[in-house]
């Protein structure tokens, strides 16, 4: 174990003291740096130029070209409507009508008994898959759950 650490001991005293050494051989050293003179080029003679011994043409007169008058576009009617909700009497009138409301809905069976119980009430179903609530009136609009959310779909 003493011979491991005297060693370590030697070899550190050879590292520090070949640093030091270096350290001082390059201060002494000094770099002289010589700088060569660059030769310059003479400048290259330009040739003079002459003006021109005419004068350039006149710029011609144009004449405004004439205004076109854009063409009128033929008025369109308007959309047609979305058709209103057709009339539900029973129960079995809001089943096809539903099924058609709830089509592309994600989860089709809530939105079918959802719509079910509000045709039942309000015996009206809006036309498409989503909105025209307001085709209904206020009855379908107004219509909520028990977590104040909008009822019917």
């Amino acid at each position: 174990m003493a011979f491991k650490a005297l060693l370590f001991l030697f070899t550190c005293f050879i590292v520090v003291t070949s640093r030091v050494s270096s350290k001082d051989e390059e201060l002494a050293t000094k770099a002289v740096i010589v700088e060569a003179p660059v030769p310059s080029q003479a400048p290259a003679k330009v040739p003079a130029v002459k003006a021109p011994t005419h004068a350039p043409p006149a710029a011609p007169t144009y004449a405004p070209p004439p205004k076109e008058t854009a063409p009128v576009p033929p008025v369109k009617p308007p959309a047609p409507a979305p058709p209103s909700p057709l009339p539900v009497r029973s129960k079995k009138d809001c089943i096809p009508l539903c099924d058609q409301r709830c089509q592309l809905h994600s989860r089709k069976r809530l939105c079918t008994r959802a719509c079910m119980t509000c045709c039942d009430r309000c015996k009206c179903v809006p036309p498409g898959t989503f909105g025209n609530r307001e085709k209904c009136g206020k009855c379908y609009t107004d219509m909520t759950t028990h977590g104040n959310k909008y009822k019917c779909p």
